[in-house]
């Protein structure tokens, strides 16, 4: 597995947490929006300027970002 920098791995989690809380209450504008910075934010991250990454470098992001999202949704809650 790779190593990603602690702010993108962040960044991910809070997207996946985001993204699955706008599934269970949609239209929440302040989410969406918070959603879409964080899109920016991961896919226009430092990390990636050696070059775009290949598909499975995204899919362990992903996977990486599903697996704290308890974590972040209850800082979410809060």
């Amino acid at each position: 597995m790779r190593s990603f920098p602690d702010d993108l791995a962040r960044a991910q989690r809070e997207w996946s947490a985001i993204y699955h809380a706008l599934a269970e209450r949609p239209g929440h504008t302040e989410l969406r929006r918070r959603l879409h910075r964080l899109s920016a934010q991961v896919f226009f991250h430092p990390h990636w300027q050696r070059g775009r990454p290949r598909p499975a470098e995204w899919r362990e992001l992903r996977d990486l970002g599903r697996s704290g999202i308890g974590n972040v949704r209850e800082r979410l809650e809060r």
